[in-house]
């Protein structure tokens, strides 16, 4: 997954040398409509003693990005719940969350000439886990605020439309709870792999 991002950072980074050309104009809105993949990384903190694996999982995305100068645009991103199994060395299954990640960010969109258009972004993660459930008793996961990062490109297919591949880092920790006890902190911090259609108004 390290890859991944390498990859799309330098193919941002050489893009970026094209000739520039406006990709967005303040006062753009578009909507974003496609899957993303939630991935956690590999060892996901220790809880109850043992070392935490959680799952993956792939859902609906949903974005809306507005720009508020020529290519620098604020996006929000929303998703259908995700729900993750959470697997603990030494006991295995530990029970299952659901979680939604709304993640409000700034992106740059470099200007090309090409279909090729390139963007980074940061921004602010608020992430709140609902529906825990445990054979092992009453679960309960914090919700989170952490910062994101993302860099991604989108290939134009219209005047209008474009498909769009990025990939986020969002940095999620959440407390844990069993029966009221802690249990230690799930330190989940997610590689995000979306792919969606994106529409300009």
């Amino acid at each position: 997954m390290k890859r991944t991002v390498a990859a799309l950072a330098l193919t941002a980074a050489f893009a970026a040398l094209a000739a520039p050309a406006t990709a967005q104009s303040q006062g753009d809105w578009t909507i974003g409509v496609g899957v993303a993949n939630v991935n956690p990384k590999s060892g996901n903190g220790t809880l109850a003693g043992g070392t935490a694996s959680i799952a993956d999982d792939t859902q609906l995305s949903l974005t809306a990005e507005y720009f508020i100068r020529d290519n620098i645009g604020i996006e929000l991103l929303a998703a259908t719940p995700f729900e993750h199994d959470i697997n603990i060395s030494g006991v295995g299954f530990a029970g299952t969350t659901r979680q939604l990640p709304p993640t409000l960010s700034v992106n740059y969109h470099f200007p090309t000439k090409g279909k090729i258009k390139p963007f980074v972004g940061v921004g602010l993660n608020y992430t709140t886990f609902f529906e825990e459930a445990s054979p092992l008793g009453v679960l309960e996961l914090d919700d989170s605020w952490g910062y994101a990062v993302q860099v991604g490109a989108d290939w134009q297919i219209s005047d209008r439309g474009a498909l769009r591949l990025n990939v986020r880092y969002i940095d999620i920790d959440s407390d844990v709870t069993l029966d009221g006890a802690s249990i230690g902190t799930a330190e989940i911090d997610p590689i995000v792999v979306g792919l969606s259609y994106v529409h300009r108004f």
